[in-house]
């Protein structure tokens, strides 16, 4: 018997943001240092790590807002504050 639980998102099912949303995350680029804490914590599964467009060598956390219910968890768990909610 397995233990735990294995969540997979598909984004194909889910459900887009209403107007409700009151705040948004704001990536900071030249903060963020592309370490996925924001990915693992998001309940919406709506971050995602993309190639900068600045060369640097590090990833950038991208966050779909069509998706993004605007909760702040990744706001919170960034270990460098590099997202605002705004």
């Amino acid at each position: 018997m397995e233990k735990g639980a294995i969540i997979k998102h598909d984004i194909k099912n889910a459900a887009p943001t209403g107007s409700w949303r009151n705040y948004a995350p704001n990536v900071d680029s030249e903060k963020c240092i592309g370490c996925s804490t924001c990915v693992k914590y998001c309940p919406d599964a709506c971050i995602i790590l993309k190639n900068r467009e600045d060369g640097k060598p590090t990833k950038l956390a991208d966050i779909d807002l069509e998706f993004c219910k605007g909760c702040g968890v990744c706001a919170q768990v960034c270990p460098v504050k590099a997202i605002k909610m705004v």
